[in-house]
């Protein structure tokens, strides 16, 4: 066995189980860490896949912006109390059974897909240099990317005008 495929069956398997315990953990604030080590292991497929600038990007927007954003998202709403009320094994078994048909119907979906026959037409362009990528983004997708500048930016100020504390008058 070559040491790429042992190194994608061990991401594999990390991913895989992180992505399992951030499901299944009762605490919201460990199903946060799973999810950034979910994270982390599937930019290390995009480093197999010979994606470093996807790598690099996945890790610093997921891992870092999404994650922060959902711990103060946990910690605003304090998730983690004593008295909520846990679901009854009725819903937790419907969960189960359908997780387990969801997974059968995608492992038959994989094992009858078929690869796609036919020429495959290359421009011969590089999207792995960052030049190449930030030309495309900045000349031919500009608006789009502004748009999208524009709109965190009103859900940054819009987080922040909701978190505020109002004051109380005496």
């Amino acid at each position: 066995m070559s040491v790429l495929l042992i190194l994608f069956c061990v991401l594999a398997a990390i991913t895989l189980s992180t992505a399992f315990l951030t499901v299944f953990s009762r605490n919201p604030i460990h199903s946060a860490i799973y999810l950034v080590i979910c994270f982390f292991s599937v930019a290390g497929h995009y480093l197999l896949l010979n994606a470093q600038f996807l790598a690099i990007v996945h890790i610093i927007v997921y891992s870092g912006a999404i994650m922060i954003l959902f711990l103060f998202t946990i910690m605003l709403m304090n998730l983690n109390k004593e008295n909520e009320v846990h679901k009854p094994r009725i819903t937790r078994l419907g969960a189960i059974v359908s997780f387990c048909l969801v997974c059968l119907i995608l492992i038959a979906i994989f094992i009858n897909s078929k690869p796609i026959a036919g020429d495959y037409i290359a421009t011969g362009e590089d999207y792995q240099s960052i030049k190449v990528l930030g030309r495309i983004l900045l000349n031919e997708y500009m608006v789009p990317f502004e748009f999208a500048s524009i709109l965190l930016l009103v859900a940054m100020i819009g987080t922040v005008l909701l978190s505020k504390k109002e004051k109380l008058e005496k």
